[in-house]
């Protein structure tokens, strides 16, 4: 059961109305328990919005943002990203040995390897980040914008995993 509750069009006001007004309209109404705990703090709801979708022009592939997603989720515990980033990957084509792997920050591709451990790396203690850390992404052929991409979509993993977490929001059945 959530601990905050969850908002309809017909429940906010303002800003929050206006996002979540749009989102209920283009989506039928089947706008998910966490966008509409989100709606309870329009600064989250537009915040989680706008970079989700600058994060949705990242040029790196959804099977490499996918295995990025479930080491930053592994991390927080949040079973419902999990579940989602898990069958997400395999929609993008990652085998479930590769998901295993995804969620220990490795892969059995090299570079896709070195660019999950930067990702954990960034989650984890991102003061560590130094020259050695970048250079060993530019030998597998990682250029500057993916790596920072790699910034954005942890951000958005702990920003969406914290929230699920905090307000108390369960995989669906």
């Amino acid at each position: 059961m959530p601990r905050v509750g969850l908002q309809t069009p017909d429940t906010t006001t303002g800003r929050a109305h206006d996002l979540l007004a749009d989102l209920w309209e283009r989506h039928d109404g089947a706008v998910g328990p966490m966008v509409r705990a989100m709606a309870g703090s329009p600064a989250v709801l537009s915040g989680y919005l706008e970079l989700s979708r600058a994060m949705k022009r990242s040029k790196l592939p959804r099977a490499v943002t996918e295995r990025i997603s479930l080491a930053v989720q592994d991390q927080l515990g949040c079973a419902t990203c999990l579940a989602a980033h898990t069958a997400g990957a395999r929609a993008a084509g990652v085998s479930d040995d590769e998901i295993v792997l995804a969620r220990q920050a490795t892969s059995s591709d090299p570079a896709i390897a070195a660019l999950v451990a930067f990702a954990r790396q960034v989650h984890l203690s991102p003061a560590t980040v130094d020259d050695d850390s970048l250079a060993v992404l530019r030998a597998h052929g990682w250029r500057d914008r993916g790596v920072l991409d790699v910034v954005g979509l942890v951000a958005l993993n702990v920003l969406t995993g914290s929230f699920i977490l905090v307000a108390g929001i369960e995989p669906a059945a």
